[in-house]
């Protein structure tokens, strides 16, 4: 009888504890939940933000933070494998830039508090003569677990280089997958590539069996696939057309989607080529648009674009653009990816598709030195640009810019106190109230004739707020990755 009993209080008790622990589950979603449940969600600052710049090669280090009259918190630059850090600021509207030596470290910048809302980072290189001639200008990238970039192939650059970083303590494992022109690259290479906490693994696209392999080499242009089974990582992409021919990071592109606008194809001499890829099964039926600064026009025999689906179609875009400063809008009846491939000089460069600034998401660019201009176009309604710049002495007088409506329109940007040559400013672009929507890329140049280089760097919109999702009383608001709302 006793044995009897003391099986009953230990089921007894048993029970009272899951009724305590799921009390505890439902109190803890209630107070943690900040006033009444909605599925709408709602927008937060941002308050922390994490970047890395490839490095490697040398180059230069510039950050831009945003002027903003909340103050607080903390930027910091460290080699991402450890180390002292090469540079720090707390104050917002504060830039700094660093010049580094080529070797093995990749560089994360980490940031906490207000300073790290709107925040930019971009790595710059500038080879003046030898193998790697050439301007080249990336924004340091932001870790993710499905990012894709549009630009060469093998054939059209003798050297193609995969960054992946992790800056997590947890390793990361990284699947590789590509479009070209000929269709899907499958293949089973490039799948589950380990990136170790806290470094850079390099990958060389064609020329190693984690870089996709020999599947890859006849491909004059891809589209690229980098996706994560495990972890997250930063990516960057450089592209080698050949010994003195120009170097470029690809930018990278942006989700698939039906309706786009890529800015910044450059003026001058030289090939200009559109980039159209379609991710999916079908084929898809693209509306092409040209915006220049004279108005929006479909290009002969170019209007319409049939691409097949799983592949990438490239379409020449010279006699369309006869050298001017053009913007290229797509519509599309199935989700693409969009970018353009551009050659002056001695020199390469390649765009992509951006959304649209906005007042409270300006576009911030760090490192504008040498010619500096930036590309703004209106594809809508007209609008009005703030555009301001600011060094290490203070803050030039803001320049506005009128964008027309269906218009693109070229400003150059000034350095404060007429600084200039090799000089690092910042620059901050912002649509006034009551603009259309804008689109918007920035162009560096240096030299002239057969010894021009140059590169572009698409603008995105400064991320200033945070979406979060939704929550109800359910267990999904406490796990992670779960909603009860739309993101």
């Amino acid at each position: 009888m006793e044995k009897v009993l003391r099986l009953l209080g230990m089921r007894y008790a048993t029970a009272a504890l899951m009724l305590v622990a799921v009390a505890a589950l439902y109190g803890a979603a209630s107070f943690s939940r900040p006033g009444e449940a909605s599925g709408e969600g709602r927008e937060a600052p941002v308050t922390s933000a994490v970047v890395v710049c490839p490095g490697h090669e040398g180059g230069r280090l510039a950050v831009q933070s945003l002027p903003q009259k909340k103050r607080g918190g903390r930027v910091a630059m460290t080699p991402t494998k450890g180390g002292s850090e090469l540079a720090s600021m707390t104050s917002p509207g504060q830039g700094w830039d660093e010049d580094t030596k080529s070797g093995e470290d990749s560089f994360t910048l980490r940031a906490t508090g207000a300073i790290a809302g709107g925040l930019e980072a971009e790595q710059t290189t500038h080879w003046g003569g030898g193998p790697d001639r050439g301007l080249a200008g990336a924004r340091c990238a932001a870790p993710g677990t499905d990012l894709w970039f549009m630009g060469p192939g093998p054939v059209s650059a003798d050297e193609l280089d995969l960054y992946l970083t992790n800056v997590d303590s947890q390793p990361a494992s990284v699947d590789l997958s590509a479009l070209s022109g000929e269709g899907p690259l499958d293949t089973t290479e490039g799948r589950g590539t380990p990136v170790e906490p806290y470094t850079t693994k390099i990958v060389r696209i064609g020329e190693s069996a984690e870089g996709l392999g020999d599947i890859v080499k006849t491909a004059a242009d891809l589209a690229l696939r980098v996706r994560t089974s495990s972890g997250r990582v930063a990516a960057s992409l450089r592209a080698r057309a050949g010994k003195g021919k120009g170097i470029e990071w690809v930018p990278q592109s942006p989700a698939p989607a039906t309706s786009l606008l890529v800015p910044g194809v450059p003026e001058g001499s030289g090939k200009r080529r559109l980039l159209v890829a379609v991710p999916g099964e079908a084929d898809a039926r693209i509306t092409v648009r040209v915006i220049t600064s004279e108005g929006s026009f479909a290009p002969q025999g170019q209007d319409i674009l049939d691409a097949p689906g799983r592949s990438v179609t490239a379409v020449a875009l010279d006699a369309a653009l006869s050298g001017r400063t053009a913007s290229v809008r797509l519509t599309a009846d199935r989700p693409i990816l969009a970018g353009f491939a551009a050659e002056r000089g001695a020199d390469i460069a390649y765009g992509t598709a951006t959304p649209p600034l906005r007042s409270t998401g300006p576009g911030i660019v760090a490192d504008n030195r040498f010619d500096a201009s930036v590309v703004l176009t209106a594809p809508a309604g007209a609008a009005t640009v703030r555009v301001a710049t600011m060094n290490a002495q203070g803050g030039g007088a803001p320049q506005e810019v009128k964008v027309p409506a269906g218009r693109t329109v070229e400003a150059k940007l000034e350095a404060p106190g007429g600084a200039g040559g090799d000089t690092a400013f910042g620059a901050v672009i912002t649509p006034q109230p009551g603009s259309g929507p804008v689109y918007a890329s920035r162009t560096l140049a240096k030299g002239k004739g057969d010894g021009y280089l140059f590169t572009v760097l698409p603008i995105v919109p400064a991320a200033t707020t945070l979406r979060l999702p939704g929550t109800a009383d359910s267990q999904g608001a406490l796990i992670p990755g779960q909603s009860s709302g739309p993101s």
